[in-house]
């Protein structure tokens, strides 16, 4: 009795030890994040982020437009079904732990030969040429998580499932900001066209009064060639126009899942318009928000349990198998119970001895990984805080850039105005008019494109802080 225990006593030991951890999980490093971003016009703990899309964007048809996309984009739908097969994958890894049960039913016929020793026993002992079996069992098999390989599996499961969650707010965050962008493009080019159509009228008023300057001999040739020609530059801004705006609605179209076509739209760029002042909160929070980073943080998560895994490869596994069910060498005995009835049960310690270094370059390997994704992470909230504080510069240097065009735009309307009194009146010539026209022309065009700048900026602010889901 005492040796069977002996005997037993290292398998004990070794089931006691169930669930240990070989290795130890890096935390989550402290990346360097500052206290403010720079450009930040106060330090406000709020944050655009924290709004809702309809919070943030107001214009009902940009809201419609949002809805429609992230029901039917086609990114968001593939991201979705990544989360679904992640989820599948986490529940099959919570089932690690329990054992493996198999159903097997096998029945044999075999004719030895006859000078075999196999056939000469059949032959002597069971009075026939032909050995048969059948077998009907359930086997059962159990590795004990020694060394919490197992569990360090659930965690990688667990945070790979989490890490597709991550990745689908991010499709759908930049989604969102696709979406937004096309949108105030488009209203970009519907103001450009106005701004054409009204220069292109303008220009005409203007060639008809030195055609009549010309029929009166006030002015040479010349003259009606260069308003023609400032004419035209206006009159092909809009076929150009127009093939840029129908291009935008079908991006819009299948960025939104819909077959591409026209989009009805009736607020005008100069409509839109978001707070003087937003929020960008604090870094902290915006790490805490962010999909990518989150999604570097959870790779870290699948670094340390891939560690865990390596190193439970190096030590003992303990293993444990079960067998039994009915075995008859003849098939009219094969259910007389309880006489064929059988049952087995072995347990066995397997020690990786040397198997070429395979194992331990496995684990080191997974531990250089690891190191690269501490790396990694702290470069994604390097690029995240980066990011914002390009949009907060951006935001008001545009704000600043606005101003001055929309003096300069002014100051050209009304020059306009003054060159056409004058020239009518004489006392300016058709030059003076032609380039008055075309500088009012080129600001306004210039202004529609910074304002633009303006919302996407801000666009992309709602973006980099995390906002959007």
């Amino acid at each position: 009795m005492k040796t069977y225990i002996n005997k037993l006593a290292p398998i004990v030991i070794l089931a006691l030890l169930a669930g240990c951890k070989v290795s130890k999980d890096v935390v989550i490093p402290k990346a360097s994040i500052p206290e403010n971003f720079r450009n930040a016009a106060s330090a406000d703990s709020t944050s655009i982020a924290a709004l809702s899309l309809k919070q943030f964007f107001t214009d009902a048809t940009l809201q419609n437009l949002l809805d429609t996309a992230l029901i039917r984009n086609y990114d968001l739908q593939i991201a979705l079904k990544n989360m679904e097969a992640a989820d599948v994958l986490f529940k099959q890894s919570k089932l690690g732990n329990l054992p493996e049960l198999n159903l097997n039913i096998t029945a044999n016929s075999n004719r030895p030969s006859d000078n075999s020793l196999n056939g000469l026993s059949a032959g002597q002992f069971l009075k026939t040429k032909h050995v048969e079996d059948y077998n009907a069992n359930l086997a059962l098999s159990w590795e004990a998580d020694i060394w919490g390989k197992i569990r360090s599996q659930k965690q990688a499961a667990l945070a790979t499932y989490l890490q597709t969650a991550e990745a689908k707010k991010a499709v759908q965050t930049r989604l969102i900001s696709n979406v937004a962008q096309g949108y105030y493009r488009l209203l970009m080019m519907d103001e450009q066209m106005a701004v054409a159509k009204r220069n292109l009228a303008l220009s005409d008023s203007t060639l008809r009064i030195i055609h009549m300057q010309f029929d009166a001999g006030q002015v040479t040739s010349l003259a009606i060639q260069q308003a023609e020609a400032q004419q035209l530059v206006a009159a092909q801004l809009i076929p150009e126009l127009e093939q840029n705006i129908s291009i935008q609605e079908n991006a819009l179209s299948i960025l939104a899942g819909q077959l591409p076509g026209a989009l009805a739209r009736t607020a005008s760029l100069n409509k839109i318009s978001f707070p003087e002042q937003l929020s960008a909160g604090f870094p902290s929070a915006m790490v805490s928000r962010r999909p990518d980073v989150k999604s570097a943080e959870l790779s870290l998560n699948i670094s340390n349990a891939q560690v865990g895994i390596a190193k439970a490869g190096l030590y003992p596994s303990l293993s444990i198998t079960a067998s039994g069910g009915l075995n008859a060498f003849k098939a009219s005995n094969w259910f007389n119970i309880p006489a064929s009835l059988f049952g087995t049960v072995a347990g066995g310690i397997t020690q990786p001895i040397f198997q070429r270094r395979q194992l331990r370059t496995q684990y080191e390997t997974a531990k250089i990984n690891r190191e690269k994704t501490v790396i990694q992470f702290r470069q994604s909230v390097l690029n995240a805080v980066g990011e914002v504080s390009d949009e907060l510069v951006k935001i008001e240097k545009l704000k600043q850039q606005y101003s001055i065009a929309q003096n300069r735009v002014s100051t050209l309307q009304q020059a306009v105005k003054n060159a056409n009194l004058l020239f009518k009146n004489g006392m300016a010539n058709y030059l003076e008019v032609i380039t008055a026209q075309s500088n009012s022309l080129q600001s306004e065009l210039e202004l529609a494109t910074i304002k633009t700048a303006q919302l996407n900026a801000s666009v992309e602010l709602y973006r980099a802080l995390g906002g959007g889901f």
